[in-house]
């Protein structure tokens, strides 16, 4: 396989990596994840997982298109970089009586061998690592030829691709970084997929549903990684101006006029065939 994979040598993807897994491994992800399991049961039906296959979740969080796989009756293993996010898959499986393999691992490092897996799959997991190229080639290298590879990644202009860039208003990212809501865009995927698969995206919304704008916010400050640690690096004033800008944010999105929370978040539905 001859593709790039350097990157500016500006960039620390070490110490990205690091803060990143510092992010994800703070408050309680699962609380929030576990509101968007509909998106795994999604995105097995977009792949049309079958029950003899073998599956592959990366950057799998709390298990959600592996739970998804699994009650499909197929053979998965669960594999994310923040071990407590596999515990918390892995009582889900438990407590569902599901076969589930559990592993942790780096997704721009998998520890498995060439076309080991028939699908492979990542909901708004894979999108965040900080070298997209070398991610997206170990998701190619795993999957099988003629296999597929389904992918859930929130638009640069939905509701939580506006939330991160709101987010790095406050607290840049990495000089050089690239933007983790490039993956919702198709004419990135294909750059990047393009030349080992066949790349079909769907623009899908999921529907956030909460008690309240406070509410969803006191949620996301509390359980959701990258919202708590913009939050904690920041003084007093800066954390009240940032509050103000989430409420605008929310203002702009929500749909709901009885004082509820009901956010539309657009995300790319990606379905890439490995060429044979």
């Amino acid at each position: 396989m001859n593709i790039q994979t350097a990157i500016p040598p500006t960039i620390d993807l070490a110490t990205v990596k690091s803060r990143q897994q510092a992010a994800w491994g703070t408050g309680d992800y699962a609380r929030i994840g576990t509101t968007l399991q509909i998106v795994g049961e999604m995105l097995c039906e977009a792949v049309d997982l079958r029950s003899n296959q073998r599956v592959l979740d990366v950057a799998a969080g709390n298990g959600n298109a592996t739970l998804a796989a699994a009650r499909r009756f197929a053979e998965v293993v669960s594999t994310d970089y923040v071990r407590a996010l596999l515990e918390r898959g892995r009582e889900r499986a438990d407590a569902e009586r599901l076969p589930v393999m559990f592993q942790e691992a780096d997704a721009e490092a998998l520890p498995f061998p060439d076309a080991s897996f028939d699908v492979v799959l990542s909901t708004f997991g894979v999108m965040f690592t900080p070298n997209q190229q070398l991610a997206a080639n170990e998701l190619i290298r795993v999957c099988r030829p003629g296999g597929k590879i389904g992918l859930a990644n929130w638009t640069p202009a939905s509701f939580i691709g506006q939330l991160f860039k709101t987010l790095g208003k406050y607290v840049p990212p990495a000089p050089g970084a690239k933007s983790p809501a490039l993956w919702g865009d198709k004419a990135h995927l294909d750059a990047l997929f393009g030349p080992q698969g066949t790349v079909a995206a769907t623009s899908r919304n999921f529907m956030f549903r909460y008690k309240s704008p406070r509410h969803w916010v006191e949620m996301f400050r509390t359980y959701y990684g990258p919202v708590m640690k913009a939050f904690a690096a920041i003084d007093a004033k800066a954390q009240h101006a940032l509050e103000t800008d989430i409420y605008a944010l929310i203002d702009k999105f929500d749909t709901a006029k009885d004082g509820t929370f009901v956010v539309p978040g657009e995300y790319l539905e990606v379905v890439i065939t490995k060429r044979s």
